[in-house]
Order: C-alpha cells, then sequence, then structure tokens
C-alpha cells in the first residue's frame, strides 16, 4: 500500500483565510483533492495552513510546523510543502538544515520527511513593493487595501462612494500626503462603520494584528530577502520547484478589457500602482538563472523577460528557484484561482484585475505540473 503524501499549502503575505470568509487555496484546493484521486491517492491529505498575516518568516515557518504536527503526526509518510508568494519562503526555511524557529519547537522530525517544496510567485530575491509599503503613506494604503479585501469577502463590492473617491486618490498619488493620509483614515472609518457593530469588532481586531506585527515587510524588500537567503540553505534530498508569473504592464489596452464597472476600472488603478512600484527592481538584486532555468523562461514567454517585468506584486525573475514547473501569463492572484471566470462552479473571482488573460485551462495546467513534481517518486 502506498504512503499517504501531506500536502500542505501555505497561504502568502496577509492569507485571507485568517478570517475565514474566503479560502485563500479554495480552487487548489479543490483541484488537487480531485486529481489525487483520479491518480488513485485519495487517501492523501490536503491541509491549507493557517499563518499570522504579515508577522516574520520565522514565525510563519513555526505556524506551518504547528500545521504539520497536527495532522502529519500519526504516521511517517512524505510530506510536500506548496507555498504561493511568501508561503514559499515559510517552505524554504521550514526544510533549511539547522533553522531555529523558536525554543522547544522540534522541526528537524518533520522537515527530514519532506519530498518536495514547490514555490508560486515568491519573492526569492524581494520585491520593491515592500520597500514602498514600510513608508507611512504605504503603511496606511495597506492597511485600506487589506480593508477593501475583508469588505468584498463580507458583501461582495466596495460602495460607488468609495470607489470613485480612492480612485481620485490613486490618480493623483504624486500629490502632497496630508490630505491623502487624512482620505485613507476617513474610507477606512467610513467601510469598518458599514460592519455589524460585533462584526466591527472582529474585523478591528484582525486588522490590528496585521498593524501591530509587520516585521515581515522589511524581510521581502530586496535588502533584506538578501539575509533571508544567506541564511537559508536548501536540504539535501528535498526537491524544489517554482512556478513563475509574469502579467501584462498596464496600458490603456488593459483598462479597457477590465471593462467599464466602476469597481473593476478600480481595481485595475491599484493594479497599476503597485505593477509601477514591483517594476523599481535593482538590477543588482536580481538572481544569475542556470541555463536550465533560462531556457524555461525564453520557451514561456519568447524572450528572457526583462527586469521590470513582474506579475504586479514580484518581479518575474525573482520568482525563479530550483526547477521551473511552469512560466505563465497571470498576475499574482491567478495562480491561486483569483481571476475573471465566474460561470465556473463554484466561481473564480478576480480580486486583482489585470487584463492578464489567466482562465481555468491554465490553471489546470499549471497546478497539474506541481502534481506531476510532488508526486514523481511514485513513478519510480
Amino acid at each position: 500500500m502506498a504512503a499517504k503524501h501531506h500536502i500542505y499549502l501555505v497561504p502568502g503575505f496577509f492569507g485571507f483565510i485568517n478570517l475565514g470568509e474566503l479560502v485563500y487555496f479554495g480552487h487548489a484546493l479543490d483541484y488537487l483533492k480531485a486529481e489525487l484521486a483520479r491518480r488513485g491517492m485519495g487517501e492523501s491529505e490536503v491541509v491549507i495552513v493557517l499563518s499570522h498575516p504579515t508577522a516574520s518568516i520565522r514565525t510563519r515557518a513555526a505556524d506551518l510546523l504547528k500545521a504539520v504536527q497536527e495532522t502529519a503526526g500519526g504516521d511517517d509518510g512524505p510530506i510536500h510543502l506548496v507555498g504561493h508568494s511568501t508561503g514559499g519562503l515559510d517552505a524554504r526555511l521550514f526544510v533549511s538544515p539547522g533553522a531555529q524557529l523558536a525554543e522547544g519547537l522540534e522541526l528537524e522530525p518533520f522537515a527530514r520527511r519532506v519530498r518536495s517544496v514547490v514555490t508560486v510567485s515568491t519573492p526569492h530575491a524581494g520585491t520593491p513593493l515592500a520597500s514602498f509599503f514600510l513608508g507611512l503613506f504605504g503603511q496606511r494604503l495597506l492597511k485600506l487595501l487589506s480593508l477593501f479585501t475583508v469588505y468584498v469577502l463580507r458583501f461582495g463590492r466596495l460602495p460607488l462612494r468609495v470607489v470613485f473617491r480612492f480612485g481620485h486618490l490613486m490618480a493623483r498619488v504624486d500629490d502632497q500626503l496630508g490630505w491623502k493620509q487624512t482620505l485613507l483614515d476617513q474610507l477606512y472609518d467610513q467601510l469598518l462603520g458599514d460592519f455589524s457593530s460585533e462584526r466591527r469588532d472582529a474585523v478591528a481586531k484582525f486588522l490590528s494584528d496585521v498593524g501591530n506585527d509587520t516585521s515581515l515587510i522589511p524581510q521581502l524588500t530586496p535588502e533584506g530577502i538578501d539575509l533571508f537567503n544567506a541564511s537559508t540553505v536548501d536540504r539535501p534530498g528535498v526537491r524544489y520547484g517554482s512556478v513563475v508569473t509574469q502579467a501584462r504592464p498596464p496600458s490603456l489596452r488593459t483598462r479597457l478589457s477590465a471593462g467599464l464597472d466602476p469597481y473593476a476600472q478600480l481595481t485595475h488603478t491599484i493594479y497599476a500602482f503597485v505593477y509601477g512600484q514591483t517594476q523599481r527592481m535593482p538590477l543588482t538584486a536580481l538572481p544569475p538563472h542556470t541555463p536550465a532555468q533560462s531556457a524555461a523562461l525564453i520557451q514561456a514567454y519568447g524572450a528572457m523577460p526583462g527586469p521590470t517585468a513582474c506579475d504586479g506584486i514580484v518581479p518575474t525573475r525573482s520568482q525563479v528557484y530550483g526547477r521551473v514547473l511552469a512560466a505563465v501569463r497571470a498576475d499574482h492572484l491567478d495562480a491561486i484561482g483569483h481571476f475573471d471566470q465566474p460561470a465556473h462552479q463554484p466561481p473564480h473571482v478576480d480580486w486583482l484585475i489585470s487584463g492578464s488573460g489567466f482562465r481555468r485551462p491554465q490553471f489546470e495546467a499549471m497546478w497539474k505540473s506541481i502534481t506531476d513534481f510532488m508526486l514523481e517518486d511514485e513513478k519510480r
């Protein structure tokens, strides 16, 4: 009888799962369960990890250990880690030989059972967007964008009055900061006031937790991740693979493809803004690639992605690690199923309207390549 495989899906920065209203990896979870059953491995387990949203990589790796201890302690089956965005860094630290997470945490018995690590849209060389969020305006904007996400999860979409005011703010991003910070605070209070008093307290506590521990943000800058890479090494015997994403630069074409709906136009404006920040990757921070990695990127995109290529959140060439399993034209959230295909059941809902064109067939092909990689040993 084949060993029971344990697969852990590790969310990225902010990780919507924390409020329980959106399953961050919902579509990936459904696909993996169905694919494992199709391959006669239905007894294998797929677990979504509950991570601190913006805490340090070390704290988040401890969250991963807790999930593994609770679900894989009853047998000695192989473990596979799939991390989206920052979750890929959590997975790398988890398996790094000699990693010390916190006093009393026994990591090694589980780390040595890991057979594969897959990183999806992960900032292995950092992202300039993190540097922006370190600033005062960036911190307030991050807080508001976090509330935007929670609000849409609860009510479906933002009120038009908020859409227009926020769009006006983003269009004048280079103006003086004072009035913008006041407007950000006003929009935040206005949205929070729409929740019931009981729900408002829960949301405010969650967002307070986000604001109180943002130690992850400086770690994701190109400068911060340099120290992480210097101290985190690959574990012998573990197979490392990466999924790489690259989205279209914002343009009149992508704005028209978003449609006339004001909410879609707002989310595209947000995409255009974060894309512009992410483009500012220092040339010296771009990692060298192996010939095989470069060949995979060229085959997928027709040419080596330039230094400004990104998925709106992470530079494309920062995402390469180990074997390139797939290189797709997608934005940062497309890869985990958050793209525009409402007719599918369950529906795919787009949170970052980029005009990438990524849809269900590409999603299934990408996650099939991840499944094939995790289960390579089963073919031998």
